[in-house]
C-alpha cells in the first residue's frame, strides 16, 4: 500500500529537499501534502488521510513539538506516523521528542535513512521502481 505523506517545514526548499529525498527512497508513496508550519499541518491532517508526517522542529507560528502535542491527543491522530527531520542538537529534546512516538532524522540524511526510519514506524515495505510499479511485501534490501 502506497503512504500518504505530509511534508511539515517553514522552508519550502527543504520541503522540496524531502519530498525529492522521500521519491529517492523508492517506498511507494501516494499523495504528498505540504504545510509550512504546525498551523497548516493542522489543516491538511484535518482535510486528508495522512500516514506519515515528517515534521521540522524549529517553525514560526507553531512549532514541531507543539504540532506533535496537538496530533498525540486528538484521537483521529493519535496514532500517526511521525518522523522529525530537523538539525536539532540538543539531546533532551531529541528524547522528548522520542518519548512522544515520533522518530529522529538528523539533517542532511540520506534516502536510505529515510526510508529505514519509515519503515520502521509504518511497516512499509513497498518499494516503488523507476517504472512507478509497486512491489507488495517486498524488501527494503536491495
Amino acid at each position: 500500500m502506497a503512504l500518504n505523506v505530509m511534508v511539515v517545514d517553514d522552508s519550502a526548499v527543504m520541503r522540496s529537499m524531502i519530498i525529492k529525498t522521500l521519491r529517492l527512497s523508492r517506498l511507494a508513496l501516494n499523495e504528498i501534502h505540504q504545510a509550512a508550519n504546525g498551523r497548516e499541518a493542522l489543516a491538511v491532517l484535518e482535510a486528508n488521510w495522512v500516514d506519515l508526517a515528517l515534521i521540522d522542529i524549529n517553525m514560526p507560528e507553531m512549532n514541531g513539538e507543539e504540532l506533535i502535542e496537538r496530533v498525540r491527543t486528538n484521537p483521529a491522530t493519535v496514532d500517526l506516523a511521525i518522523v522529525v527531520v530537523s538539525t536539532e542538537g540538543s539531546e533532551t529534546r531529541i528524547a522528548r521528542l522520542r518519548e512522544k512516538g515520533a522518530a529522529f532524522v538528523h539533517k542532511p540524511f540520506t534516502p536510505e535513512r529515510l526510508r529505514e526510519e519509515i519503515a520502521k514506524l509504518t511497516g512499509a515495505t513497498n518499494v516503488q521502481y523507476d517504472d512507478g510499479a509497486a512491489v507488495h511485501g517486498g524488501s527494503l534490501d536491495f
